[in-house]
């Protein structure tokens, strides 16, 4: 498929799609959040194993881009937030991990985005933001991914201040996973994904899934919830292959695709 503003290239196992708006910062406009999200749900359906999230550009992005705000309608603003959500909430719903690959300044939604992703790698000269606190419109729905990655007072610090922080310091707080320096970048995010697809990919789909769902419940509901999935993924083929394999003393041969068994 051809996209406007992005870039799906396929290296074996592993999907790289690349935000390719650098001229505009590669903003979260209307219509590149559109298909972004087209893409991630196709790329759900492939047997793809992995996925890395980058952009080309001196920007990872910008975040929303304020034409589509200016003299906008409640109507069309609403639509604006709710297809920004849709295209965050869609990378934790696909079965692959998804890795951000952070070369710059990710900012507003773009900080979003990164908190979105399940693993995230920086260069050690990107810096991250959620600026509206200290301009005319507040980055509510930002806060909403940032605050789940780096708790309430980091999360209100960056929100009400609006100051960025640096990647070691965003490495620290828990937004991105490690900060490495540029020339180590793509080397690092390569590796990260690479050990984040091993094994079962039915099992990793099933794992992820679970994992959104329980942990902002309070911990009784977590565990009941967890006890159950646990227990019906530990029936599934690839699961008892596991198991064989590690009581036999051989490598296992894991054959279950995403979608294979949804009842676990």
């Amino acid at each position: 498929m051809q996209y406007q503003n992005l870039l799906v290239t396929m290296d074996g196992p592993i999907t790289t799609v690349t935000l390719n708006r650098p001229d505009k910062r590669n903003a979260l406009a209307l219509n590149v959040m559109r298909e972004l999200t087209v893409a991630l749900r196709t790329i759900a359906q492939t047997e793809a194993r992995g996925v890395i999230l980058a952009a080309n550009g001196t920007v990872f992005s910008a975040g929303h881009n304020f034409a589509d705000m200016a003299g906008a309608t409640l109507a069309q603003s609403r639509e604006l937030f709710l297809v920004c959500t849709e295209m965050m909430n869609t990378i934790q719903r696909l079965p692959q991990p998804v890795v951000a690959r952070v070369h710059a300044l990710a900012t507003a939604g773009g900080c979003q985005l990164v908190a979105s992703c399940d693993l995230a790698v920086a260069a050690d000269t990107a810096t991250f933001a959620i600026p509206g606190g200290k301009a005319g419109l507040f980055c509510h729905t930002p806060l909403v991914a940032v605050a789940r990655n780096v708790g309430r007072k980091r999360a209100m610090e960056m929100a009400l201040t609006g100051d960025p922080i640096d990647a070691a310091t965003a490495a620290d707080w828990g937004l991105i996973n490690k900060a490495v320096p540029s020339d180590q970048l793509e080397a690092a995010t390569l590796d990260l994904i690479q050990r984040a697809t091993r094994g079962s990919a039915l099992s990793k789909a099933l794992g992820k899934q679970g994992f959104y769902h329980q942990v902002d419940l309070p911990q009784p509901l977590a565990y009941d919830y967890a006890v159950e999935r646990m227990a019906t993924a530990a029936l599934l083929p690839d699961a008892q292959e596991g198991i064989s394999a590690f009581l036999e003393k051989r490598a296992a041969h894991y054959v279950q695709r995403p979608g294979d068994d949804l009842a676990a």
